[in-house]
């Protein structure tokens, strides 16, 4: 346990973190800050300060899918930065390893499954080839921004400027007073 003086109290700061754990479990379990409060006898004002101080942003799910690119990791960390849930950033190796890495079955089904994910998010942004833009467009039953990187089909690893993916992404990251959150 670690303790810390601060003039005459005694702070046990284990106990801070595992109440600030639980308080974060339970929100995200569904409970509201009232019944939060109520149940760890805290001010629900407390939970609502510790959720601000903690918030990377507001609003619904953001996802991002690019490929096929040769700046993944500047992506990656892009992503990472503004807090983006759901992604799929892949070279154009991982592209075809994706295909040719199974059954027809096992793709059908991964694809599936990617589906389902982005269809979670409230906005997805596509940098694919107009062909992948469409047809992400049409799968996704969401928001869907696109923006075409190549012609199709796209050979080779694709340079995606980061900073049109970020100028994409801050009109969403905006906070009650205007200012871009990073």
């Amino acid at each position: 346990m670690e303790f810390v003086r601060i003039g005459e109290k005694l702070i046990n700061v284990a106990k801070i973190d595992e109440i600030v754990r639980r308080i974060v479990k339970m929100r995200s379990e569904g409970l509201s800050q009232q019944e939060v409060a109520a149940k760890l006898q805290l001010d629900r004002t407390f939970i609502s300060r510790l959720e601000s101080i903690g918030s990377v942003r507001k609003g619904g799910c953001l996802g991002l899918m690019a490929f096929p690119v040769e700046n993944k990791e500047e992506l990656n960390d892009l992503a990472d930065r503004y807090g983006i849930e759901q992604r799929l950033i892949l070279s154009d190796n991982e592209r075809w390893q994706l295909v040719k890495g199974g059954s027809g079955i096992d793709f059908f089904n991964h694809a599936i499954s990617i589906i389902e994910q982005f269809q979670q998010c409230d906005i997805v942004l596509v940098f694919c080839s107009a062909k992948w833009n469409r047809l992400a467009a049409a799968l996704l039953d969401n928001e869907v921004l696109t923006t075409e990187i190549g012609p199709s089909p796209i050979t080779g690893d694709v340079y995606v400027n980061p900073q049109n993916v970020e100028n994409m992404l801050k009109p969403f990251m905006q906070d009650s007073y205007g200012e871009g959150k990073r």
